[in-house]
């Protein structure tokens, strides 16, 4: 018997080290121009209005509207998961956009979020007493990350040989 489980045992092992590399949330990104930041589209938004974004960034502020919300962030680029790497150069500002209530006790400042949504409309808005452009992003999807996710990638990699990260 002890043959018999052993065996098993070396079998499902492997199943859940694999269970413990689940990836981060999937979006659908099949209509997605990955080409967009929020700064091209502020210089471009004639060309931009109406096409499928994958953005993230820090909440920056949110503001409850009679049928929507409006969460302004600072956008960064995304990693393989799709999270928002902070640590690299800002891409420039946005509005995001959500019908309904979304609570600004959950959707605070400093907390990353990652959206795919259109592009509605450029708007003016203030950074101090400076006005600046900001794209509009109704929203199709939303991912916000744990509170802890500003830190280090908790990520652990077991593996022989090579590998790469992105």
């Amino acid at each position: 018997m002890t043959g018999i489980a052993t065996r098993l045992n070396l079998l499902l092992l492997p199943l859940l080290l694999l269970g413990a590399c689940v990836s981060g949330p999937t979006f659908d990104t099949s209509q997605v121009d990955r080409s967009l930041t929020p700064a091209v589209v502020t210089a471009e938004s004639r060309y931009a209005t109406g096409k499928q974004v994958l953005w993230g960034g820090i909440i920056l502020g949110t503001t409850n509207l009679p049928d929507s919300t409006l969460i302004e962030m600072l956008a960064y680029p995304l990693d393989r998961k799709e999270q928002p790497r902070h640590d690299e150069a800002p891409l420039g500002r946005f509005f995001l956009e959500q019908s309904g209530f979304l609570d600004p006790a959950i959707y605070v400042t400093g907390r990353l979020l990652t959206v795919t949504g259109t592009i509605l409309r450029i708007e003016t808005g203030k950074v101090g007493e400076a006005e600046q452009a900001y794209p509009v992003v109704s929203a199709k999807e939303l991912h916000l990350w744990p509170e802890d996710s500003l830190g280090e990638d908790p990520s652990v990699i077991f593996g022989i040989g090579v590998g790469f990260g992105f």
